[in-house]
């Protein structure tokens, strides 16, 4: 039995949890965000304690895990629809740039051509410093979208180990490396 999902899940009073045909979707006030159930989990919505607890009956070995997952999905709705995450990155490298246009993100980070990228629905991209360093924000109710979107952006133009240019996290740390050294030969 997974030791996180015996705890209850608290429900905000702006909140609304409901599950139908094996979907849990959540509501609140920065969206609506709805998640497919595995056949082995139950939920029990309690109405008068504002809370959820994921159950599963007859946990197996395979299933135990499970619980714990489904406890942090939910967990996670419940979070993003009240508060929603965010994920800051920075672009670093002369000439480097960034900016919008209508529902697409347009980069300048050192090709011969400018990389556009289709902004996912419900992710909303705030940029703070266009040029160099170039800092965006990218925020959303669904941490999965919201991440594995910043994963994207950095994927195009990875920090090299050398100079640090490229696109890295706000709190990731890059290990640098020291360049040739110069032999004085004789």
């Amino acid at each position: 039995m997974s030791r996180i999902a015996i705890k209850p899940i608290k429900i905000p009073s702006n909140v609304k949890v409901t599950l139908a045909n094996g979907q849990v979707k959540v509501k609140g006030p920065k969206g609506e965000l709805i998640q497919v159930l595995h056949p082995a989990i139950n939920l029990d919505i309690n109405e008068k304690d504002s809370s959820v607890k994921v159950l599963c009956p007859s946990p197996k070995k395979n299933e135990k895990g499970i619980l714990g997952l489904f406890y942090s999905l939910i967990s996670n709705m419940v979070i993003g629809v009240t508060d929603g995450f965010f994920k800051g990155l920075e672009i670093i490298g002369l000439g480097f740039s960034v900016k919008t246009q209508g529902k697409k993100l347009v980069l300048q980070i050192g090709f011969s051509h400018p990389v556009d990228m289709d902004i996912p629905e419900g992710i909303e991209v705030e940029i703070i410093n266009q040029t160099n360093p170039g800092k965006l924000n990218i925020k959303g109710p669904d941490k999965q979208v919201v991440g594995q979107f910043a994963a994207n952006i950095r994927r195009i133009r990875p920090p090299e180990p050398y100079k640090g240019k490229g696109i890295k996290y706000v709190d990731e740390q890059i290990r640098r490396k020291a360049g040739k050294a110069l032999s004085t030969g004789a």
